[in-house]
């Protein structure tokens, strides 16, 4: 818990250092650490009734076209909750679709749920189609620094929701149904119900940190918005750090993403072949992520 809120000051604090000259690449490496360690909590909040989830890139992207669609009627926080509830009610689309479902079966239900929302968001006018959307600065850019704060306040209620499933009734329905759901059934934990508002809570934050980025990036075309890396990275970073917990995917999200945009400064082309590499190692040597390497030694 102090690490976690350790983390979190830091990120809180991070705008109001003496940065010098490269403050403004800390900022966004900070922007985009807290973005996608909100959306790989997210994640994790859904892994946690042993579902494998590959739709959070399309409910990631659809948080961002609700917010680059709605925002230049409606303003930035109501485009943003909007968007995080169009994620939430398609989430609730695919889970009474899909939830029956049960592993691979299911992740590849997931993955077909992506690919159609990238489809009609490349085939539909009104989503600006192939060429892509412009999307409204956050607060209009009256703040430079919105977009990081409202990455901040995603990441805080990522925590917070991650929390209160790691240590409330809700957790223990969620590993009773992880680790067998005809047991789980017997000992009253309603199956279904709690898989479907796992995948409910989830989708709603992964959502929002698809619209801020959006606000971020000033720009979305679906082939980044829905893109299956977005997936990929929002379950690489929870095995990374550690499964099923909140400072594991919030410790991967910040050395990964850092690691990612530290060796695409040093190393420029060809940085992919060694940050693959380094997730291949740590993968083959930390099969518990790095919380099971922290806990091993203090062991």
């Amino acid at each position: 818990m102090r690490a976690v809120l350790g983390l979190l000051l830091l990120f809180a604090l991070l705008p109001f250092l003496p940065l010098g000259d490269w403050r403004a690449f800390v900022l966004d490496v900070g922007f985009f650490v807290q973005v996608l360690a909100a959306l790989a909590l997210s994640w994790d909040l859904v892994a946690r009734t042993g579902q494998l989830s590959l739709a959070h890139g399309a409910f990631f992207g659809l948080g961002a076209y609700g917010v680059g669609l709605l925002a230049p009627e409606l303003g930035t926080l109501p485009a943003l909750l909007l968007g995080a509830l169009l994620a939430g009610l398609s989430a609730l689309l695919l889970g009474a679709v899909a939830l029956r479902l049960h592993g691979l079966y299911f992740a590849i239900a997931s993955l077909a749920f992506s690919e159609v929302l990238r489809t009609l968001a490349l085939k539909l006018p009104f989503a600006g189609g192939p060429i892509g959307l412009p999307v409204p600065p956050a607060l209009g850019g009256a703040w430079p620094l919105a977009p990081y704060f409202l990455g901040l306040g995603v990441l805080l209620l990522a925590v917070a929701l991650s929390l209160w499933a790691e240590r409330g009734a809700f957790g223990l329905a969620q590993a009773a149904t992880r680790q067998s759901e005809a047991v789980a059934r017997v000992l009253g934990v309603r199956v279904v119900r709690v898989k479907l508002l796992s995948l409910f809570l989830g989708s709603l934050t992964a959502g929002l940190a698809g619209g801020v980025y959006g606000m971020k990036t000033l720009f979305l075309n679906p082939y980044d918005a829905f893109s299956l890396a977005r997936a990929v990275e929002a379950l690489v970073i929870p095995i990374f750090g550690g499964l099923y917990s909140t400072l594991g995917p919030l410790l991967g999200g910040v050395l990964l993403v850092s690691l990612e945009q530290a060796l695409r400064l040093w190393i420029q082309e060809g940085y992919l072949v060694v940050y693959g590499g380094i997730l291949v190692l740590a993968i083959l040597f930390l099969p518990k992520g790095l919380l099971g390497l922290l806990g091993g030694r203090r062991g």
